[in-house]
């Protein structure tokens, strides 16, 4: 069965066809962070989403290539580095590290392209160029260069493409310098921005003078030219819809760099709204969370990352730290059958359960419907558990289990960075080991006391042939 996605550029289910005539390599790009504080968990939907998606197009047999880009230059970043007095990549740098480092705590696979805006001017100012000749593109009296929407629509393109637009009912007619504006104003944007006192020492030259790009421009640039100018895909956060992804395509595509028949973009594919405790998420409310929040509050990556494909893409989620509770409790019942499945298999290895497999792909196939295919993760859960206590499992058909899970796992990457189930803290591990020396010294008043410790801080030790193994509670 062929994949299906939603995608936002015809509002209808389409298969996934990929432009590449053999029909194996799959080229995706993900708006990336604006790097100017800590990314937030409605952020890292978006991310967890793409990750989603790519895995399961390498599980299908695509060869993908995902760029994401680092915005490493817009308003916020130049009022932040004008109020800390510091350097833009000083500054900027700090943020990305921390980016990729909570990232890299959610299990996601590192995109192959990472462009950052600074390192890619001159070919934004070729872009701007191409747009100027074009005749759909101006100078300002500033020494701005702007967008036009009409002249662009006078050349007989459509703007509105990823949402229907009432040119009526909008205010029209604006020009904006700002990087983001009103959902309600169809406005001319900045392509490039003229340096002004409050820069300081950020800017560029160019043929209209010092400045700075804008930043829908960025976006354009960038993937066309690391991707071509047509490529498959292209995700982001259903915010990101208008204006940011509309003026994308009205740039890239008015720069005519298109083939015939070709688009900007094939699909667009957005996540919905991330709401925390049932409301949109502010720090005046109390529920604003970034990753590193959410892990100082004793949450793991893996916790967090099961969480958020524990919902469709398009759905609106809830995320609730009960709802963390419960991911932490579904994810021991995986991790448990696994460790049980692992003694059993011992070293024997087998070929995965071909129903099964099937099963999970007929879900993802569905618009990546991880609810279904949760669903019949968590039926094969309780299968195999029947299976372990009625003495049936017997070692080939663990083995076939374990590598019918590890291969569906490669699409939801829950196994920790080093292989275990979950990794367990050091002092958990120290009483532990301290258990198992007072049994050997026969003081068992001693090792059943640091049992019920274990179990007061949320582990429980289950003594087994092959030695004693913890769960957490």
């Amino acid at each position: 069965m062929s994949l299906k996605i939603f995608n936002t550029l015809s509002r209808s289910i389409e298969e996934f066809i990929p432009l590449d005539p053999t029909g194996r390599s799959v080229r995706m790009y993900c708006c990336g962070p604006t790097v100017h504080n800590f990314a937030h968990i409605g952020n890292f939907r978006t991310f967890v989403f793409t990750d989603l998606m790519r895995r399961y197009l390498e599980f299908k047999g695509f060869e993908v290539i995902h760029a994401m880009n680092i915005t490493d230059v817009e308003d916020k970043i130049i009022a932040a580095v004008r109020t800390t007095g510091r350097d833009l990549k000083s500054y900027t740098g700090e943020y990305e590290a921390a980016f990729l480092t909570d990232f890299d705590s959610l299990l996601c696979a590192r995109p192959h392209l990472l462009p950052h805006a600074t390192d890619h001017i001159s070919g934004i100012v070729k872009l701007i160029g191409t747009l100027m000749e074009k005749g759909i593109a101006y100078r300002s009296p500033d020494g701005s260069v702007y967008f036009s929407i009409e002249k662009y629509r006078a050349s007989g393109a459509k703007y509105g493409q990823l949402l229907n637009l009432n040119f009526e009912e909008m205010r029209a007619g604006e020009r904006v310098s700002t990087d983001e504006y009103a959902k309600e104003s169809i406005a001319d944007f900045a392509l490039w921005k003229a340096r002004m006192p409050g820069d300081g020492a950020v800017f560029w030259p160019s043929p209209w003078g010092e400045g700075r790009p804008g930043w829908h421009i960025e976006c354009s640039a960038m993937s066309m030219e690391l991707l071509g100018p047509s490529f498959d895909l292209h995700l982001g956060g259903e915010d990101l819809v208008f204006p940011h992804h509309e003026d994308e395509i009205a740039q890239s595509e008015g720069a005519g760099l298109q083939t015939h028949g070709h688009r900007f973009v094939k699909y667009w594919m957005h996540g919905a709204h991330l709401l925390v405790e049932g409301k949109k998420m502010a720090k005046s409310l109390g529920n604003f969370f970034t990753l590193r929040d959410l892990i100082s509050k004793g949450s793991s990556g893996r916790e967090i990352r099961f969480l958020l494909l524990s919902a469709h893409y398009r759905e609106s989620f809830n995320f609730t730290i009960e709802g963390l509770n419960g991911a932490r409790t579904a994810l021991a019942r995986i991790d448990e059958l696994i460790g049980k499945l692992g003694e059993i298999a011992g070293p024997q290895t087998g070929a995965v359960e071909t129903e099964t497999i099937d099963r999970f792909t007929h879900s993802m196939d569905q618009d990546l419907n991880v609810s279904a295919a949760w669903g019949g993760i968590f039926e094969w859960v309780r299968e195999k558990n029947r299976m372990v206590a009625a003495g049936t499992m017997t070692p080939a058909l663990a083995a076939s289990a374990l590598a019918t899970w590890k291969r569906m796992d490669s699409v939801f990457a829950l196994a920790s960075v080093s292989g275990a189930a979950e990794e367990i803290p050091a002092e958990i591990t120290a009483l532990l080991e301290a258990r198992q020396a007072a049994k050997k010294e026969k003081n068992f008043k001693r090792a059943d006391e640091i049992r019920a410790d274990l179990k007061a801080k949320g582990w429980l030790v289950e003594d087994t042939p092959n030695g004693p193994r913890l769960k957490r509670i």
